[in-house]
C-alpha cells in the first residue's frame, strides 16, 4: 500500500485538456495540473492503490477479424525510433501525476509488441528504468504473437528485463487459426511455446474457445495441447463478436448456446483438474502464478498508460482521474511533440465509483474484502447497500463481514450482475 504524499516535479512542461494555468509561477503545466488534482474534492481516499504501467505498441502484421483493440497493420515498416522517442516524452510529461510512486507491474501490449527490435525494446526498458522507480520484484510482461517469434530476439528481450511473456496462441488447430485470421499455423504455435518455455520461467498462453464451427472435441484437443506445455498461466477466452470488428459485420457460424456452454464447462473442469485455479472469469493459474498486473486492474488499482490509445486510471486523495491518449499512431506522435498526448480526461463522479469498482472486482472468483471498497473509491460501502442487497436476493452475490464475491450463478450471468450496480 502506498501512503498518500504530495511531491513536486522537475519534469518538462506539458498541457492537459481543460487544465487551468499553474497557480505557482514557473511550474510546468503538468506539475500545475498535478497540484490541481491534489486539491479538496468529493472523495476521501486514505491511501493510494498500487500503481502499474501500461505501454501500448499499436502495430501488428495483420488485423484479426475479431480484434477490437487499437491495432494498425504495418504497411512495409513502422517508425520504431520515432515512436520510442514519443513514449519517453509521453512518460516524462506524465511524471508529475505519479511523482514519488513506485511501479509494481509493467505490461507492454498491443498490437504486436514482439515486432519491436531487440535494440528498441532495450531502449524502451532503459528509458522506463531511468524515469520511474520500479519495485524490486516488478512483474514485467510483454505480449507476443507466434508469427513474430525469433529465438535470439526473445533471449534479448529477457536480457533487457522482460520477465513474463504472454503468448497469443488462440488455437493449435490450423483450420481455426485460419478462420481467426491469425498469421501463424499450428506448428508455429508449438514452436513459439517452446521458445517461450526456453527463455521465460513465467509465461501465459492465450487460448480462445467457442470458435467458428468448433466442436467440443476440438476445444478439448486445443486445451490438452496447451496443458502439455505446463504453462504457469492460462487465459481462456470465450470468443465474442465485438462491435466495429470484421466478425461483427460478417458473423461466422459459431457454436450455439448449448454447445458453447458445454465447451465452457469442459474448459473450467479440465483446467481445475490439471491444477490451475480459476481466479478471474477468464484467468487460470498454477499456485503462485497469478498475473499481478491484471489483478491490479481487477482490484481497482491504478495504472498509467502511455502510447497510442492507452488509458490511465490515477487516484489522488480526493478524486480519481481517467485519461485516454490519441489512438492513431501518427496523431499520437504529433500530439506528444505538441506537448499534449492526452485526448480525453475526466474525473470520476462520486456516484460512478460504485459501478466502476464493482465492474472490475466482480470478475474475481474469490471476490474482495469489504473494506477494499472504501479504500479504493473514497466512498463508504453503504453507498451501494441497496444494490448489494438486490444482487444477494437474486442469488448472484455472496457476502459476509469478511468477503463479497459473485456466486457461480453470478459468474454465469456476470454482465447482468455488473449492470445492477449501474442502476440509480
Amino acid at each position: 500500500m502506498i501512503p498518500i504524499k504530495v511531491a513536486g516535479s522537475t519534469s518538462r512542461p506539458a498541457s492537459k485538456p481543460g487544465a487551468t494555468p499553474a497557480p505557482q509561477e514557473g511550474l510546468s503545466g503538468a506539475a500545475g495540473a498535478a497540484l490541481k488534482y491534489l486539491q479538496p474534492g468529493a472523495l476521501s481516499l486514505t491511501a493510494l492503490p498500487p500503481l502499474s504501467l501500461y505501454i501500448h505498441f499499436p502495430w501488428c502484421v495483420k488485423k484479426c477479424p475479431y480484434c477490437d483493440f487499437n491495432s494498425h497493420e504495418v504497411r512495409g515498416s513502422f517508425p520504431e525510433a520515432e515512436y520510442l522517442a514519443a513514449l519517453r516524452l509521453d512518460l516524462e510529461m506524465a511524471l508529475p501525476l505519479v511523482w514519488g510512486r513506485k511501479i509494481h507491474t509493467i505490461f507492454i501490449g498491443g498490437g504486436t509488441p514482439s515486432l519491436m527490435s531487440a535494440a528498441g525494446l532495450d531502449q524502451l526498458m532503459s528509458d522506463v528504468r531511468t524515469l520511474l522507480p520500479l519495485d524490486g520484484d516488478c512483474e514485467i510482461t510483454m505480449e507476443a504473437n507466434p508469427g513474430t517469434f525469433e529465438a535470439e530476439k526473445f533471449k534479448s528481450y529477457r536480457a533487457s528485463g522482460i520477465n513474463r511473456l504472454s503468448v497469443g496462441i488462440q488455437s493449435f488447430n490450423s483450420r481455426h487459426l485460419q478462420s481467426l485470421g491469425r498469421i501463424h499455423d499450428d506448428n508455429e504455435a508449438r514452436r513459439a511455446v517452446d521458445i517461450a518455455h526456453a527463455n521465460f520461467d513465467n509465461f501465459n498462453l492465450d487460448l480462445m474457445y467457442a470458435l467458428p464451427s468448433q466442436t467440443l472435441a476440438e476445444a478439448q484437443a486445443d486445451l490438452a495441447t496447451a496443458l502439455s506445455f505446463a504453462p504457469p498461466h492460462l487465459s481462456l477466452y470465450h470468443l465474442t463478436l465485438e462491435p466495429n470488428t470484421l466478425f461483427a459485420k460478417y458473423p461466422p457460424a459459431l457454436p450455439d448456446d448449448d454447445e458453447s456452454a458445454d465447451i465452457a464447462d469442459m474448459v473450467a473442469e479440465t483446467a481445475a483438474g490439471a491444477g490451475y485455479g480459476r481466479y478471474e472469469v477468464s484467468a487460470y493459474a498454477q499456485p503462485g502464478r497469478r498475473a499481478r498486473h491484471n489483478l491490479n486492474y481487477w482490484e481497482f488499482g491504478d495504472y498509467l498508460g502511455i502510447g497510442a490509445g492507452a488509458h490511465s486510471k490515477l487516484s489522488f486523495p480526493h478524486r480519481v482521474l481517467r485519461q485516454a491518449r490519441y489512438k492513431q499512431p501518427k496523431a499520437y506522435m504529433e500530439a506528444v511533440r505538441a506537448g499534449n498526448p492526452v485526448q480525453e480526461e475526466r474525473e470520476l463522479a462520486r456516484d460512478e465509483m460504485g459501478f466502476e469498482f464493482m465492474l472490475n472486482t466482480l470478475r474475481l472468483t474469490g471476490g474482495f474484502a469489504p473494506n477494499l471498497f472504501a479504500e479504493r473509491t473514497g466512498v463508504p460501502l453503504n453507498a451501494i447497500e441497496r444494490h448489494l442487497n438486490a444482487a444477494e436476493a437474486k442469488g448472484l452475490l455472496y457476502r459476509d463481514h469478511q468477503l463479497i464475491r459473485p456466486t457461480e450463478l453470478g459468474l454465469a450471468f456476470l454482465n447482468d450482475l455488473q449492470q445492477m450496480f449501474l442502476e440509480g
